[in-house]
């Protein structure tokens, strides 16, 4: 495994990368590109033993991800591995600018449909993942002045083992976005969030909607006809408002892809649950959940605007609601943006997400690094020390 980060990285990155003692974990960098069978199963493998759930760092949905994205091939591997298994991985770049500003840094690696910035790290190894990290990053040639690191949870035990190695650092934005958590049954969920006058609203638009024709649910977590959901999901968001200002999935040839392979690939994969709320057999209201026991995640959802006095997108989140007693699922991350208007209103709790940004180098970049930090702190209501 080392000598393959060797024959990616020929820089002096490369030689501190495979530098560790026999039996101690092994910090690689790797092109996404040149990754065999052994190294995606091993990466299969971590994604089911990781501290942190994250469906968009997972192999079926990152690498068509990368492949849509990072045309100019800039995007690694940060991986950590022990004789041959995978402890963690991240997908790491370079960047030159910083909120429009010339400021280099490094960064984990985003794209406008993903959700969260968690590394997968191995139950009971975050600790040792960061401490790899942050060397490589100190290390890394380069006028690199910090880690960036985005839509990170702000709870749990990843990021409570990264504030415990005392770097300077901090928490440059935060928010907090709906979360369905709840031992309470579907039907209790929605008795407690809604009143009895939206509950009774809700009845009646559903009423009104099968008058028109045969009004039936479905939800599935095969991989069956996978391939043509997709296409009728994609075809229906397109039709509305996200079509209209070119931001629906099929505006893109390279979105539209990165869909059709990641629900491919996550059915395949046993983590796509499908559920779609159709008319006379057209679909008026679809949703795509990704599930990462113990979490799950609301991935994309859509519903026919003509027939929006019916809200069909809530009837479809009320039967949403049966993923409170599914087995091995605790809770699902809306995946929305703070304060949204629907969701909001259904899911009462909340997850705490946001950006991290931490010093690196020696001591001249740390020195360049500080008042930086200590400027963007005092422009952000929400910003914090780490």
């Amino acid at each position: 495994m080392a000598s393959v980060a060797i024959t990616l990285e020929r820089s002096s990155e490369a030689a501190v990368l495979v530098e560790a003692r026999p039996g101690e974990p092994c910090p690689l960098l790797l092109d996404w590109r040149d990754l065999g069978a052994a190294e995606v199963a091993e990466w299969r493998n971590l994604a089911r033993a990781t501290s942190e759930p994250n469906p968009f760092f997972e192999d079926w949905y990152l690498l068509p991800a990368l492949k849509a994205h990072d045309t100019s091939h800039e995007v690694r591997l940060f991986v950590l591995e022990r004789e041959g298994r995978w402890l963690g991985v991240m997908p790491v770049v370079k960047r030159n600018r910083y909120y429009g500003k010339p400021i280099p840094h490094l960064a984990g690696w985003m794209h406008a449909n993903c959700f969260l910035g968690a590394p997968l790290v191995a139950k009971g190894h975050e600790r040792a993942f960061w401490q790899a990290l942050l060397r490589w990053a100190d290390r890394s040639p380069g006028r690199a002045l910090f880690l960036h690191l985005a839509q990170i949870p702000l709870q749990g035990e990843l990021f409570g083992a990264l504030r415990q190695l005392g770097r300077t650092g901090g928490i440059v934005q935060s928010e907090e976005r709906a979360l369905l958590a709840s031992d309470l049954t579907p039907e209790a969920y929605l008795e407690a969030s809604m009143t009895g006058k939206k509950r009774k609203e809700l009845r009646r638009q559903a009423n009104r909607l099968s008058k028109l024709g045969e009004l039936t649910f479905e939800r599935r977590d095969d991989d069956e006809g996978v391939e043509a959901w997709a296409k009728g999901f994609l075809e229906l968001e397109k039709a509305g408002w996200k079509g209209k200002a070119g931001s629906a999935l099929a505006c893109s040839p390279a979105t539209e892809t990165l869909f059709q392979q990641a629900l491919a690939g996550g059915a395949k994969a046993g983590r796509l649950e499908r559920l779609a709320l159709y008319l006379d057999g057209q679909p008026i209201a679809m949703l795509a959940n990704f599930l990462t026991a113990p979490g799950a995640f609301s991935y994309k959802t859509a519903f026919d605007e003509g027939f929006a006095r019916f809200s069909p997108g809530v009837l479809l989140q009320r039967e949403n609601l049966t993923l409170l007693e599914r087995a091995g699922i605790e809770w699902c991350d809306s995946c929305a943006a703070a304060d949204h208007p629907m969701i909001d209103h259904i899911w009462r709790e909340r997850r705490a997400v946001g950006a991290v940004s931490i010093a690196i180098g020696g001591p001249l970049r740390r020195a360049f690094f500080r008042p930086l930090l200590k400027a963007e702190l005092g422009r952000r209501p929400d910003g914090a020390r780490l």
